[in-house]
């Protein structure tokens, strides 16, 4: 964990302030990849997810966008209400769940602030020189962050809802692909859903949730979950039914760093050394599941009788 010094912090849409932080004593700051997310530890206690969405080559700084949520817990009103120039703040990462991986060709799909990790990669795709084309959603053009930076990079349409008179003509964006293209999307899971939805492979998508999906509901007849312990060196604790694998530790003296609790930042994710996990989250891929070598201990379970933890 770092910590470091807010040194500048500017409204860019409605609703929408960047911050930039540096470290205090001006040193190099660690490298990192478009998708890739910081972590802040806010004096609320809340810790926090944003996307990086300044220059990856510029070392000494890092930049991220808030967007006002009004339905906020507690940290995104925090940044808008009291954080100040000048303030410093506990930081861990970068850490990147949404790297953008070889392909020959790549549609982005941005909803809102979702555009902060989508910039990333579209600069970086620009630079260098690959088949992209980039489809940004809003509300407005008023409370869209980057709109002319991300305009001006190219093959980039822009889609504000009160101008446009309707829904984006997502079908139509991604209507001929290239054959291996992967469709890259962070958004409000409405947008996610019709993302996938309009795929004929929905294996191309790669996604960035800001919250979990609502839970389907349980089949009919399904069994309730049964308790199970989890052993962390010489400690066991049984995790009841009604409760998460997270809040057993912590309620055990065992902390963990945890975000979004919903399964989607990995800021939780644990290594397993014993035991199958039974697998929950939204972040994980089918291989990283199946190799049930580390999981999610805010919404993951148990499909044995215990379960071993690297903690």
């Amino acid at each position: 964990m770092a910590r470091l010094r807010l040194i500048r912090s500017t409204w860019l849409a409605e609703g929408v302030v960047e911050l930039v932080l540096a470290d205090p004593a001006g040193a190099e700051l660690p490298a990192w990849e478009p998708g890739a997310h910081l972590t802040l530890h806010l004096p609320n206690g809340m810790a926090r997810e944003y996307s990086l969405c300044g220059d990856p080559a510029d070392r000494r700084r890092y930049t991220v966008a808030v967007q006002h949520d009004r339905t906020s817990r507690g940290g995104s009103a925090w940044v808008h209400e009291r954080l100040r120039v000048g303030e410093h703040l506990e930081v861990d990462g970068p850490k990147n769940n949404f790297a953008l991986e070889d392909a020959p060709a790549y549609a982005l799909v941005a909803g809102g602030i979702g555009i902060t990790p989508i910039k990333a990669m579209a600069e970086e795709l620009s630079a260098r020189g690959a088949d992209w084309r980039l489809l940004y959603c809003g509300r407005s053009r008023t409370s869209m962050a980057f709109v002319d930076s991300v305009g001006a990079l190219g093959p980039a349409v822009l889609h504000a809802d009160d101008a446009s008179g309707g829904l984006p003509d997502l079908a139509g964006f991604l209507r001929d692909l290239p054959a291996g293209a992967l469709v890259y999307c962070c958004g409000p899971e409405p947008l996610l859903a019709a993302v996938e939805a309009a795929l004929d492979d929905p294996s191309r998508l790669r996604a960035e949730r800001f919250r979990a999906p609502e839970p389907a509901d349980r089949p009919a007849g399904a069994p309730p979950d049964e308790p199970f312990d989890v052993v962390c060196g010489a400690r066991r604790l049984t995790v009841r039914p009604d409760a998460s694998i997270l809040q057993t530790l912590r309620d055990g003296g065992i902390d963990v760093p945890s975000s979004c609790e919903e399964g989607i930042c990995g800021t939780c994710e644990t290594r397993v050394l014993g035991g199958i996990p039974d697998h929950r989250d939204f972040l994980l891929t089918d291989d990283e599941r199946a190799s049930n070598a580390s999981m999610l201990l805010c919404v993951s379970r148990s499909r044995t009788p215990e379960l071993v933890l690297d903690l």
